[in-house]
């Protein structure tokens, strides 16, 4: 059967977490979590493909205007000639010879194709009729080989040696996503490790994940050091020296305070810091993971795309690849990554905070260890407790582990109540929705 995209349609989808969440970081104080929210319309009744784009409130809607600009790409394929070529599709619409001047491959074209592509994927686990892991599983190593453009990584991954990597681990993908099915993915919480929070209540939030089945927690470091310390010896009091403890840094520090920094802060033994300086310093990023082994650095969520990885991982500046599902090309890019991390033997640790990312991280994972990495030595997923209620195919963790979803696509649909209440006037940019 033929399926016609017929319409694009975006909205700018707003909760206006800064009002109502006590905790913050070192840079994003007031987070208003959001997304650019795409609608693909079929000519099939009843399907369509959702996709998202997560922003932090202002800026949502210029996600939107350049969603705008690209639909042009989608309008009057069908889902074929799209999947039939989609390493092509994808290099076509984030190298459109004008609109790449704004990129190119990173920044807010970059995101705002990641959305469409998103709902490509959508749209065809949907109409293939199974969760976008299970697709991805279900597929020969040839056919992901072909989702990817390999444009400016054959230096570290060529075409023949990712097929190598999927062919490897070809015959005993049933067996892992057995076990995924029976036992889910491990994940860490952030929620107990926010900046802002009372001593009691931070203590009540690490009993309650500890209560749940975490032994992974993360914190966050960066607005001035005796506060870091302060937090760590309250988090560690609470989950003892056999949890593991992270810390993130949200991109606050130069590199030699980065260093000064965690050798104070390695007392508490963190398993990681995330993004201690900023996303683009590949050699700042190796100088840090040098001076401080054997705590690794963490870092990918503000990261471009995957020639920017190949960096890091070339480099030895990051010891867990932090993908996140939106900051990259949507799919194929991210297949990419995970298959060059890989190839460097970095573990994959998605970033999940914020709205949304948490459902799609966990199939990105388990298609990870199924068909890619079939260990999960070190590999940890992102909890974050918010706003999972809004989605049809609402998020599962139980005994701190994600349980596959089952239903077909890539678990972004919104609930049509709350995509009503929470699309954000056209226009109103400066406020919150409830300012």
């Amino acid at each position: 059967m033929t399926i016609t995209i017929t319409d694009l349609t975006v909205r700018d989808i707003r909760f206006p977490t800064s009002d109502n969440l006590d905790g913050s970081d070192a840079i994003h104080v007031d987070p208003d979590y959001s997304c650019a929210y795409v609608t693909l319309k079929t000519d099939q009744d009843g399907l369509e493909g959702d996709g998202i784009t997560f922003t932090l409130g202002r800026g949502t809607e210029l996600c939107v205007a350049a969603i705008e600009t690209l639909k042009r790409f989608v309008i009057g394929k069908t889902l074929e000639e799209i999947t039939d070529d989609f390493a092509g599709f994808w290099h076509r619409i984030c190298n459109e010879s004008q609109l790449r001047w704004l990129g190119p491959e990173r920044g807010l074209i970059h995101m705002s194709v990641a959305a469409i592509i998103n709902a490509i994927w959508d749209l065809y686990a949907k109409h293939e009729g199974k969760p976008l892991w299970k697709l991805l599983a279900d597929m020969s190593p040839q056919q992901i080989v072909d989702c990817i453009d390999f444009h400016h990584i054959t230096d570290a991954l060529t075409p023949d040696e990712a097929l190598a990597i999927l062919k490897e681990n070809e015959a005993t993908k049933a067996t892992r996503e057995q076990e995924l099915l029976d036992i889910g993915l491990p994940s860490y919480t952030s929620s107990a490790g926010w900046m802002g929070y009372a001593d009691d209540y931070r203590r009540e939030l690490c009993q309650k994940y500890l209560d749940g089945g975490f032994t992974w927690f993360k914190m966050k470091v960066g607005a001035d050091l005796a506060g870091d310390m302060h937090r760590a010896t309250i988090i560690r009091e609470e989950i003892g020296d056999d949890c593991h403890l992270m810390m993130d840094a949200n991109q606050v520090w130069d590199v030699g305070q980065a260093i000064t920094q965690m050798h104070e802060l390695a007392q508490f033994n963190p398993t990681w810091i995330e993004e201690p300086t900023s996303p683009d310093d590949v050699l700042g990023h190796a100088k840090i993971s040098k001076a401080i082994a054997p705590i690794g650095v963490a870092t990918g969520e503000c990261v471009s795309n995957r020639i920017m990885f190949k960096q890091f991982l070339q480099a030895g500046a990051m010891q867990f690849c932090q993908i996140d599902s939106c900051r990259v090309g949507g799919v194929n890019e991210l297949l990419a990554i995970i298959l060059l991390a890989k190839r460097f033997n970095v573990p994959v640790c998605p970033h999940a905070g914020g709205v949304g990312l948490c459902n799609y991280v966990q199939h990105l994972a388990a298609f990870n260890y199924i068909g890619i990495s079939p260990s999960l030595d070190r590999v940890v997923l992102e909890f974050s407790d918010h706003l999972h209620e809004h989605f049809v195919d609402e998020l599962r963790v139980e005994d701190a582990r994600y349980r596959l979803p089952t239903m077909p696509g890539y678990s972004i649909t919104m609930k049509p109540d709350s995509l009503a209440a929470y699309e954000f006037p056209t226009g109103e940019i400066w406020q919150s929705r409830s300012r």
